[in-house]
């Protein structure tokens, strides 16, 4: 008898796993074009690279949340998690309807810390559905499929975005991105899944809530990527607060140019996403972190080029740059995905997901911060070097790293491939 090989589109023959991939256009539909737009906003509002780097930095600080927030995605139904979130973020955008000078910033912060913590419980949700829904096979392909959405949408909505920004006002960006949510909201409450039961609660909360880092430190080789990704995505945070000098002071553009790069990024990002499962049939998971960061690391390299051309040549660069940074992200985060999704148990993904984001999120958070405070008193060329090093030293991690399992880490539930 002969066996059918599954293909990229093998999840897509799953009822369940379209409607999730349906409400996740929805959600990325908001997503990729509302922090930009606030960020651009930003710098128009107040003239300040610091103040729309401030906004990067108010979506990153929630990590610090992201252990309670993926034990409640571990705890309670993730479908109507979702659902919830996507409510949940109704009224918190509405905020964003009352900011009309410089003095309502602090509500802007406010909004994107909420929006934030919102997003770390959706991202927990959304993993461990995924890892209901899909064989250990089909992970690969439906990450893959997932990304692509993200990135696709990243490429469309920035645009769309900022040019809606520039025509009418942040107004109607904030309205559309609340239909967005909606729309989610209603998919969502059509999904049919048989969820994965709860782990009982066993032991003290913090035991509990932290039992993700546990898991990542005891599981060769998730504890090197999550290490090489969080030291070089830790670096590329960096890139939130140089991009406005790239932009003002190199390129000669105004800021609401940022919508058109980063929608160039998207070309690239697009076809990483579509390609990474068959990149990581080729090379496998970790290989392929290793390749991305690589190519992270050229990308800035070439931003560092830009600095150094004529105008002409250096906006020739950045596209180029932009495309090689697209392709490279989404091979590095749907290899480490998949394979923190494979060798995770059911019900520990929400908390395992959340370490490994706030593992990754915290660092860049913090270099965001950092950039704000020193793109003022530093040259940004020294900056860009030292992160395109940074990137180059997390590859190394990635392919040569390793982590010793924890003697008191638990044992490995019986479904997860070794």
């Amino acid at each position: 008898m002969s066996v059918r090989r599954r293909t990229a589109s093998g999840p897509l023959r799953k009822p369940a796993f379209r409607l999730l991939a349906a409400a996740w256009v929805c959600i990325n539909l908001a997503d990729s074009a509302l922090f930009l737009v606030v960020a651009v906003w930003m710098k128009e509002l107040t003239g300040s690279d610091a103040a729309a780097a401030g906004v990067f930095a108010a979506l990153g600080l929630p990590a610090v949340l992201a252990p309670v927030l993926g034990d409640i995605a571990d705890r309670y139904s993730r479908r109507l998690l979702l659902i919830i979130a996507c409510a949940a973020i109704l009224p918190v955008l509405g905020l964003l309807l009352l900011v009309g000078d410089p003095g309502d910033v602090w509500i802007v912060y406010g909004v994107m810390v909420a929006y934030g913590a919102i997003g770390y419980l959706i991202a927990g949700a959304q993993s461990g559905l995924v890892r209901d829904l899909l064989d250990d096979d089909e992970l690969a392909a439906g990450n893959g499929l997932l990304s692509t959405i993200d990135q696709a949408f990243r490429l469309l909505a920035p645009l769309a975005g900022t040019a809606a920004f520039v025509l009418v006002g942040p107004e109607i960006v904030i309205l559309v991105t609340a239909a967005a949510f909606v729309c989610a909201a209603v998919l969502l409450g059509g999904l049919r899944v048989v969820e994965s039961e709860p782990d009982p609660r066993e032991g003290r909360y913090l035991k509990q809530i932290f039992a993700g880092f546990r898991h990542l430190r005891a599981t060769p080789p998730l504890g090197a990527l999550t290490i090489a990704i969080a030291v070089a995505f830790g670096a590329t945070g960096i890139t939130n607060v140089l991009v406005f000098p790239l932009i003002d002071d190199i390129l000669g553009l105004p800021a609401a140019a940022l919508g058109v790069i980063v929608t160039i990024q998207g070309v690239g990002s697009v076809a990483g996403g579509a390609t990474a499962a068959r990149v990581i049939r080729s090379l496998g998971e970790r290989r392929t972190v290793a390749l991305g960061l690589v190519g992270l690391a050229a990308a800035f390299g070439g931003m560092l080029a830009c600095a150094m051309t004529p105008r002409p040549v250096g906006l020739a660069l950045t596209v180029a740059l932009s495309v090689v940074g697209g392709v490279a992200v989404p091979w590095i985060l749907v290899a480490y995905v998949t394979m923190r999704q494979t060798l995770t148990p059911p019900r520990l993904q929400g908390r395992t997901g959340a370490a490994s984001n706030m593992a990754i999120n915290v660092p860049q958070t913090a270099a965001v911060m950092a950039g704000a405070a020193l793109v003022a008193a530093v040259d940004f060329r020294l900056l860009v070097a030292v992160a395109g090093l940074i990137i180059l030293v997390g590859a190394w991690v990635a392919v040569r790293g390793s982590v010793r399992p924890a003697t008191d880490a638990p044992e490995p539930a019986s479904d997860v491939v070794p």
